[in-house]
């Protein structure tokens, strides 16, 4: 499950993303349209503009704005700054490995088996999802709930 500060991330990066080409998005702008604590989004972006997915412009015009186009910047990317590892284990991490003591053999433990599929199948879907794919799934969906999509036999 997505702690809330990820959710939010998630969110203010496809607002921003959406937003690429027009510049900066003032924070109190950001916070209002998706409604997120602004306090709590201004750590949030913070963190994301340590990590380089994002920039921030001072004064006049200014505010935050995604570091490299949305077709570059993964939901991978922006989880690990977030959550860190997606391993559900961390007996899988690469980044923050730790034997678990209880486990005999990392080879033969089931759960590990099964929880190495799930981290393997969870980055394979974050890692190829950029922003740029959000937005066009977002676009499809909006256009299915209009009805704007006619299919023809």
């Amino acid at each position: 499950m997505l702690s809330r500060k990820t959710e939010y991330a998630l969110r203010a990066l496809v607002h921003l993303a959406r937003e690429y080409h027009r510049g900066p998005v003032l924070i109190a702008e950001l916070a209002d349209e998706q409604k997120i604590p602004k306090k709590f989004l201004e750590a949030i972006l913070l963190a994301l503009k340590h990590s380089g997915i994002l920039q921030s412009k001072k004064g006049k015009g200014g505010g935050y704005y995604l570091g490299r186009p949305p077709r570059s910047i993964t939901f991978g990317q922006a989880l690990r700054v977030l959550e860190g590892p997606l391993s559900p284990v961390s007996c899988l991490s690469d980044s923050a490995y730790a034997s678990c003591p209880e486990c005999g053999d990392e080879g033969t433990c089931g759960i590990r088996i099964v929880m190495k599929d799930v981290r393997e199948a969870t980055s394979r879907i974050v890692d190829r999802t950029t922003l740029a794919d959000v937005l066009d799934r977002v676009d499809r969906a909006e256009e299915v709930r209009r009805g704007a999509l006619s299919y023809f036999i």
